[in-house]
């Protein structure tokens, strides 16, 4: 896997989206794996706000990832949305 950027919660949503479907998981079994309903999945992979950070957290651990910050590279919003 590579490192992914992302600068949303749109971004973010994504990027678990599609670690979720490369790692073979409804959102029903990710929410199983998570401790979570499968209704939070959806609204992080849509990019809805108002999601706790800890629930975040719980779905990237169940997803084997984690969430590394770092100092913003020099990249557009445009190029980054590229990658999606």
């Amino acid at each position: 896997m590579s490192p992914a950027i992302a600068r949303s919660s749109r971004q973010v949503g994504r990027l678990i989206h599609r670690f979720r479907q490369e790692q073979g998981y409804t959102q029903t079994q990710l929410a199983h794996l998570a401790g979570q309903r499968q209704e939070m999945i959806s609204k992080i992979e849509t990019g809805q706000g108002g999601v706790k950070l800890d629930t975040l957290f719980d779905v990237l651990a169940a997803l084997r990832l984690e969430l590394v910050v770092e100092p913003r590279s020099q990249s557009s919003a445009a190029d980054i949305e590229d990658i999606f």
